[in-house]
């Protein structure tokens, strides 16, 4: 996906660079990507844009994996609520954001790093706006801390590191009901 070799950290002046990964919905957020480069708008680079049918197909594991192989920060771009070509995605995509926003936080990702914009087709300017934003803010944080990638990488404490070799073990399965007090859910409460 992406690696430190893809967008160079540093330019000739020694600053650092963000890596953005940005999932973008193919009905909206990508076509106001298109416009604004069309309309040769200027933003900054250090985005690469994943496209995404829907923006409710981004899987948290997309997220955590982006920043596991380097990304700086992730920018998930959707219709506006309502808007949505699946009807439902984008909410779903909401419901995603701020529980991993959370976990995240969690983690020892900053905030400033995951960010969720809402983009129809026609606000290129929009897109503009929001990129350079968060470009910045990410740029004021500096690079992402190794320690919280290895933390991610190998579902370990900071500062434990695993030989390249060495798997390591998923975490067990759980059963629904055991999660929901010995009660089966309900189908159609998700």
């Amino acid at each position: 996906m992406l690696n430190r070799r893809t967008i160079p950290p540093e330019v000739p002046g020694g600053a650092f660079e963000p890596r953005i990964i940005a999932f973008f919905c193919n009905w909206c957020t990508y076509l106001a990507a298109d416009l604004a480069g069309t309309s040769r708008m200027k933003y900054a680079p250090n985005i690469r844009v994943i496209r995404l049918m829907c923006s409710g197909r981004v899987d948290p594991q997309f997220v955590l994996k982006a920043f596991a192989e380097g990304a700086d920060g992730v920018l998930i771009g959707g219709c506006h609520p309502g808007d949505c070509h699946y009807q439902e995605g984008n909410y779903k995509t909401l419901r995603r954001y701020l529980l991993l926003k959370r976990m995240l936080v969690q983690m020892g990702i900053e905030e400033d790093r995951f960010r969720l914009e809402w983009i129809s087709a026609a606000e290129a300017d929009h897109l503009r706006v929001a990129v350079n934003d968060m470009v910045e803010k990410v740029r004021a944080l500096g690079p992402l801390n190794m320690q919280v990638l290895k933390s991610i990488q190998t579902d370990a404490p900071a500062g434990v590191e695993f030989p390249e070799s060495e798997a390591v073990e998923a975490a067990p399965v759980v059963p629904i009901a055991e999660l929901s007090g010995g009660k089966e859910a309900p189908v159609n409460a998700r």
